[in-house]
């Protein structure tokens, strides 16, 4: 059956489907080929459900152990196995949105478990936490809940304000401790140093007002830098620590990044003069010379600016999810997309994600050095043609952010 049809169906539809190809293949058998054919197939689902079985069992015994470990290196070494799990998984399924919920999941278990341990470590240490709420906010891959097989640290933290320099150097020593933890748990530090340990990513709530409000006024020198940490902050999302506290920050960004159209638009100008990897009528452009010669930046060149365009519709129209797929049925919705063009470019985010990750499993198991760059012309015919289509259609969500922002 071919794949692009099956992609559209939900599980039950694809059932059912499925069903119905069997039953009426059925027929066209004699009894022998018949029960040949139904044996083979109950012996390929009992093979699987027993591999499934065993995977998730192991995975659930992993996610328990996590709530009650005591080491910031046991946990790192519970993630290894997480991931190698979600490796395998992934590589049976190629389910672009299971690897995303396993990863999210068993990833924000882990850092919520880091931050308990080093409150622990810093309170041993006669720094106890002072009376005062704080909340740790994911943002990038996991704050749209799109978490993959490699990944760093996108965290920043809020607390409560009145607390003084007291409270301010506390969370200064605890961040710095958090982001040395959190790479022992198997989070590589930000090579963009969006973590809390850099005091751009931290503050009390009063101070992350000043500083945004400072930033959409063009208080600040650096125009680019601040409109890349805007948009970084789009993607904000809680993960442990007081819940109050976390949303009322999310939600002070994305009102002042409606409210302030001009920083916005800035936004919008950035995200439709991404690059894509398309040259003259629509083919692929790849690297004429060097290491990557043939190939092209699977991240930079195609996935990136499909994300960055759907964020910036979804601010723009008040959209709360940050998944990029959950963004993209909303828009639809409530009516920005059509449902053909939603359609596409859900499409569009798996093949290219579903390559993105496969890329990555090629890096952890030694095959090759980079997980962004890929060859398009030693893809299967069909699989080129899928792709090329998917950055026909960031080129035309491009055009219409375009010409909805009047950019000139």
């Amino acid at each position: 059956m071919p794949a692009k049809p099956v992609e559209k169906l939900t599980n039950k539809q694809f059932i059912e489907h499925l069903m119905t190809e069997v039953k009426a293949y059925l027929p066209l058998l004699s009894s022998a080929e018949a029960d040949q054919f139904l044996d083979s197939l109950k012996s390929v689902v009992d093979e699987n459900i027993d591999w499934l079985e065993k995977l998730t069992s192991r995975q659930k015994l992993l996610l328990a152990e996590i709530n009650t470990t005591t080491s910031c290196s046991r946990l790192g070494e519970i993630h290894t196995e997480l991931n190698k799990l979600e490796m395998e998984r992934f590589l049976k399924s190629q389910s672009v949105p299971a690897l995303h919920r396993n990863c999210t999941d068993y990833r924000d278990a882990l850092a919520a478990r880091a931050v308990k341990l080093v409150t622990l470590e810093m309170a041993a240490d006669d720094q106890p936490v002072p009376e005062i709420p704080f909340a740790l906010i994911s943002m990038g891959s996991d704050g749209r809940e799109e978490q993959t097989l490699i990944t760093d640290q996108d965290y920043l933290i809020v607390y409560g304000d009145d607390g003084g320099d007291a409270v301010d150097e506390w969370f200064r020593r605890y961040s710095e401790l958090f982001v040395e933890r959190m790479v022992e748990v198997g989070f590589e530090r930000c090579t963009g140093d969006i973590m809390p340990s850099n005091p751009t990513w931290r503050g009390s709530m009063g101070q992350w007002r000043k500083k945004l409000l400072a930033i959409v006024r063009y208080e600040y020198e650096d125009y680019g830098k601040n409109l890349m940490d805007l948009i970084v902050l789009s993607d904000a999302r809680y993960v442990a620590g007081n819940r109050e506290l976390a949303d009322e920050l999310i939600e002070l960004i994305r009102g002042l990044e409606q409210d302030y159209f001009q920083v916005l638009w800035g936004m919008a100008k950035a995200a439709t003069e991404m690059k894509l990897a398309l040259g003259f009528l629509k083919r692929f452009w790849t690297e004429g010379s060097g290491e990557h010669k043939g190939e092209f930046n699977l991240k930079l060149l195609a996935w990136a600016p499909l994300v960055m365009n759907i964020r910036i519709i979804s601010i723009n129209q008040g959209i709360p999810a940050t998944s990029t797929v959950r963004r993209i049925e909303l828009l639809q919705k409530e009516g920005s997309f059509s449902a053909g063009m939603a359609t596409g470019l859900i499409e569009a985010y798996h093949i290219l994600t579903r390559y993105r990750i496969l890329q990555q499993i090629k890096v952890i198991k030694g095959i090759q050095k980079s997980s962004y760059y890929i060859n398009p012309y030693q893809l299967p015919a069909d699989d080129r043609e899928q792709m090329r289509q998917a950055l026909i259609r960031i080129e035309d969500l491009q055009k219409v952010i375009h010409t909805n922002f009047h950019i000139v």
